[in-house]
């Protein structure tokens, strides 16, 4: 085959980075090479209807099967790229892929904890739909689940353990439930409902370790000594970016693949998307920061096909992240980072509340907890750079949407 583009990573930012080329009128041969067997799928449903039952495999995938044969992308599966050289990759299977544009959309992994037992069977972790469907037939059979981690994946997959009956049990090292990406009063709040649910929540609790008979799990061991009998654990510690080939082609590693907000590495020609890179924070343009999240993804795939085909589009939207845990569906937009003051709007029994976010009077984002017209109004605040007031986005009564209205004609 000739040269063209070849996407290393067939997730949602790869497809989307091929998709993209294509939408824009680029004619060249593009080859979109996956690990898994599969054609590329939704990830988010894993942790939430697919485990517990309610999708099926079929509905996760993003296109139809006839798709990228009409659409000129030349789809390997199960194919994992070894090794690399300026203008050329490596297979396990032997194959050789010449190219003139390289795309990495490479993903991230699970953390395994470095604890004894940790290789028992029955220890689990969550990314891709073989870990979804393992961990599906062993929640059929499950009696006592141990999630280790309060993070997204670590409460909603123990929501959805619960909504199968099974005793659910999380253990969590810090002292309060997604530290790093909610305010303590939403921690608390996801607490308390999810001890509702009877799942029981344990906080600033390290595992040291897992004991098993017939190399199956039966337990999860504290630092405390503490013992939590269990059939089937997942690990839900987070991920690390996986950076592949990017070492051997000169491009830099930092805690991720470096990109710019045109989602360019420091090699010409070579792109980086998705939860494998660290980039520049999308509305300042400081620092470096890795979103792990299906929107950034996508965002960030538009960016590196535009700059593939020579074009500089960076990608400044406002990052936005949501979790759906039971009936409760957590939204979020813009990034906390930096925050002198919070404002609660609603009340946290009521299961329907917000906090916004501000740094010197300046909106900075929003935890909406079934709250959407919140969401939705912070996202268009942050996106079009209009002000909301403090002292009154406190009001629950009053729609941030007027506020914003108020604002834009003038009233005061």
């Amino acid at each position: 085959m000739g040269s063209g583009t070849v996407v290393v990573g067939a997730g949602q930012a790869g497809l989307q980075l091929a998709v993209s080329l294509r939408q824009a009128g680029d004619e060249e041969p593009i080859v979109l090479v996956g690990e898994e067997p599969h054609a590329p799928y939704q990830r988010p449903p894993l942790s939430k209807d697919f485990l517990a039952g309610r999708a099926g495999q079929d509905s996760l995938a993003f296109r139809d099967p006839a798709y990228y044969e009409q659409a000129g992308i030349r789809l390997l599966t199960g194919e994992r790229v070894t090794g690399a050289e300026p203008g050329l990759l490596h297979t396990a299977s032997g194959r050789t892929l010449p190219y003139e544009r390289l795309a990495l959309t490479l993903g991230a992994e699970p953390v395994r904890l470095p604890v004894e037992g940790v290789g028992l069977q029955g220890v689990c972790t969550l990314r891709g739909i073989e870990d979804a469907r393992t961990l599906r037939e062993r929640l059929a059979r499950a009696e006592r689940v141990v999630v280790v981690g309060g993070g997204f994946i670590g409460l909603e997959t123990a929501a959805a353990a619960r909504s199968l009956g099974v005793h659910v049990t999380v253990v969590e090292a810090g002292d309060r439930l997604m530290a790093r990406a909610v305010a303590p009063v939403v921690s608390e709040f996801y607490r308390q409902a999810h001890t509702r649910q009877g799942t029981e929540v344990l906080l600033s609790a390290a595992v040291a370790g897992f004991e098993g008979a017939d190399g199956h799990v039966r337990a999860a061991v504290l630092a405390d000594g503490t013992r939590l009998p269990a059939d089937l654990v997942l690990l839900g510690v987070g991920v690390r970016p996986r950076t592949g080939p990017a070492r051997e082609l000169g491009v830099e590693v930092d805690g991720g693949i470096v990109v710019d907000a045109c989602s360019r590495t420091n090699v010409p020609g070579v792109v980086a998307a998705g939860d494998c890179t660290v980039r520049p924070h999308p509305l300042t343009g400081e620092g470096r920061l890795r979103l792990e999240s299906v929107p950034s993804a996508v965002a960030q795939a538009q960016a590196a096909a535009a700059s593939l085909l020579g074009r500089s589009e960076p990608d400044t939207s406002v990052p936005w992240f949501w979790s759906n845990q039971g009936a409760l569906r957590l939204q979020i937009a813009g990034l906390s980072a930096g925050h002198d003051t919070t404002v609660v709007r609603g009340d946290p029994a009521s299961g329907q509340f917000s906090v916004l976010y501000y740094r010197q009077g300046t909106l900075l984002a929003a935890d909406a907890v079934n709250r959407p017209a919140d969401y939705m109004a912070v996202r268009r605040a942050l996106t079009k750079g209009e002000h909301l007031p403090a002292d009154r986005a406190g009001d629950a009564g009053v729609p941030l949407k007027r506020l914003l209205t108020e604002g834009a004609a003038g009233v005061r």
